[in-house]
């Protein structure tokens, strides 16, 4: 089968559409027939060797954990998935190497679920990654009816469902991005305010006793305003800084693989309470410039690779 691959760590140029052996399948997983993968700043890090230590690579490697796609073959223990099921997944794995920029995969069951019935498979690949990432973190906040929550790269891949999460949830939702981002955010339900010197008096015009939650989805700078904006019972959570859990006594979240989550997003998108944006869509055979163009970090919405 056709794969994007890399057998040493660098940047999108170690990246080449190569033949790889068929995805074997184990009892608890399902071969599924790739129609879309999304891509996510994580396989950049990982095809770097930057996360090296956290997870082990095996090489040739393929990289990609979200994928759309249909079952092709069922193993002999995966009752909630047949042969022909539409089907969506983060599909990581305890090592880095037989990911979902291929013709096939093997998904494991627990990572998988039947995909979203008004998405298309381009649509379903751009949510698993993002979607799951949203919603554990604010579910480890405790973000529910009433809250006040200030979401930091509120406009980004992970910002966009946890803006719209939080508003299903019933949160009242602030969220950062730059001005250009402002009326999008505005559209999906959150009062937008600006990064800078100013943030913490624009914050606080909308949490005058501080917030119920302060979620970073950006990292870097974030943070540094979050103990003069918590409310006193505030809860912080990042999926990029440590100190949400280190000094701020919050939670560090590294979103895990939830076939059972994955069904709650699919119901709440079907339901029309969360929408799914795509940036741009590359062929397989244009992987390596889908990745160039992720890097530019100046992407709304998801890229996502069709497969063939």
């Amino acid at each position: 089968m056709r794969a994007i691959a890399y057998s040493a760590f660098g940047g999108p140029d170690v990246l080449s559409l190569t033949d790889l052996p068929e995805p074997h399948r184990g009892p608890d997983t399902v071969v599924v027939e790739v129609r879309a993968v999304s891509i996510n700043p994580v396989d950049s890090y990982l095809r770097g060797g930057h996360l090296e230590g956290l997870l082990d690579t095996q090489f040739p490697a393929v990289p990609g954990w979200d994928v759309a796609g249909v079952v092709v073959q069922a193993g002999l223990d995966t009752p909630e998935l047949q042969v022909g099921d539409e089907v969506f997944a983060y599909a990581r794995k305890d090592t880095v190497g037989a990911g979902t920029l291929a013709e096939r995969v093997a998904v494991p069951a627990r990572t998988a679920a039947l995909k979203p019935t008004s998405l298309s498979f381009v649509e379903a690949a751009a949510v698993p990654l993002t979607g799951l990432t949203a919603l554990q973190t604010l579910r480890r906040a405790g973000v529910g009816e009433g809250h006040r929550v200030l979401i930091h790269g509120a406009s980004g891949g992970v910002g966009t469902f946890g803006v719209q999460i939080a508003r299903h949830l019933g949160a009242h939702v602030v969220g950062t991005a730059s001005a250009a981002n402002h009326d999008y955010l505005c559209d999906l339900g959150a009062e937008p305010i600006e990064y800078g010197a100013s943030l913490v008096e624009q914050a606080s015009e909308h949490a005058p006793d501080g917030f119920d939650a302060i979620i970073d989805f950006a990292g870097g700078a974030s943070l540094d305003s979050a103990a003069a904006l918590l409310a006193p019972t505030g809860v912080v959570a990042s999926i990029a800084d440590a100190r949400a859990a280190t000094e701020l006594g919050g939670h560090y979240v590294w979103v895990r693989p939830d076939a059972e989550d994955l069904r709650t997003l699919a119901a709440w998108i079907d339901a029309g309470h969360l929408r799914v944006e795509v940036a741009r869509t590359y062929p397989l055979e244009q992987a390596a410039d889908a990745y160039r163009d992720l890097a530019t970090g100046h992407t709304r919405g998801k890229i996502v690779v069709t497969v063939p």
